[in-house]
């Protein structure tokens, strides 16, 4: 089980009329306070349907069951509103199970959408729990939320967009800045970008799993304990997402949870852009020195989602 460039670039295909082609921001690097003397590009995954990334996985997956079975998806919130907006828009039915611990934002976002929504367990071990055990018993389309090849194609189609968009606006990265959850996007910009520019992935200290995967040799289980555990707290890389981020990311760094604060109120100050604390962790690495760029490198920065309210920002 893998994920090669063919399977990205058939998701683009499949998945083209239903997502959006999110902007590319070339920023001054001196507008966030830094002074590499490069280039900056902010992809603004967050602007996609739902607020996250999300919705190329969940559509891609769905339209690639021809029977057409009913879904079920686990997930912190995020996966969970891009499942049932995609199965909402295709007449498909589904159930999504979130944590007690989901942020009302993106639970009444789920819920928007009409479908069967289960809200249970206080850690996202027990709420995949149960959503393993409705699996088995219903027999549902399964749409994982990261460790699946649907759904890391179909995330991967960022890494396609991304890069094309640098390139039509005069060049190409030297380096891309991913946050990391389950690593379903990561592991996807990786093999879409592979041969270009290196992948860098970023973690809160307080859920690291694929620094502590990559460390150990393999996937371990750990609880997630950071402010951004709600789209970045998958208790463990799969065997997938290991794999290819094993094969196609070049270094992973971690950030301070304050640090990722710093990141959203900096996204917010010079762009505007309200991202919630997964979708400025990858910023956060730069802010924060956890990441050196060399004098002059073009350096993208993916801000993967924006399910996050602006009233809460300052800066």
């Amino acid at each position: 089980m893998t994920v090669t460039i063919s399977d990205i670039l058939e998701a683009e295909r499949r998945i083209r009329p239903y997502v959006r082609r999110t902007p590319v921001m070339a920023v001054d690097p001196a507008d966030f306070g830094l002074s590499f003397g490069g280039r900056l590009s902010l992809k603004f995954e967050c602007f996609q349907h739902t607020g996250s990334f999300k919705p190329r996985g969940a559509f891609n997956t769905l339209l690639s069951d021809p029977a057409g079975r009913p879904a079920v998806a686990v997930s912190g919130g995020n996966h969970g509103a891009a499942v049932a907006y995609a199965a909402s828009k295709l007449g498909r039915e589904a159930t999504i199970f979130v944590p007690e611990f989901a942020p009302k934002r993106k639970v009444e976002k789920i819920r928007s959408y009409g479908l069967d929504l289960q809200i249970t367990g206080m850690e996202i071990a027990d709420t995949m729990a149960a959503y393993r055990a409705y699996l088995a018993e219903t027999g549902a389309l399964d749409i994982h939320p990261y460790d699946a090849p649907g759904t890391v194609a179909g995330q991967g189609t960022v890494g396609l967009e991304w890069r094309e968009q640098v390139r039509e606006q005069g060049g190409d990265m030297d380096a891309v800045l991913v946050a990391i959850g389950g690593g379903g996007l990561i592991s996807g910009v990786g093999v879409a970008m592979q041969g270009g520019p290196a992948v860098i992935g970023v973690e809160p200290k307080g859920a690291a799993c694929a620094h502590q995967a990559r460390k150990a040799g393999e996937p371990v289980q750990a609880t997630p304990t950071s402010y951004a555990k709600d789209s970045l707290g998958a208790p463990a890389l799969g065997p997938l997402t290991f794999e290819l981020i094993e094969a196609h990311v070049e270094d992973l760094l971690t950030v301070e949870d304050d640090a990722i604060r710093a990141a959203q109120a900096a996204l917010w100050r010079v762009c505007g852009v309200a991202a919630e604390p997964g979708g400025a962790t990858a910023l956060a690495a730069l802010l924060s020195g956890a990441v050196t760029p060399e004098p002059g490198a073009h350096i993208g920065v993916l801000v993967c989602g924006a399910n996050f309210d602006p009233a809460t920002l300052s800066g």
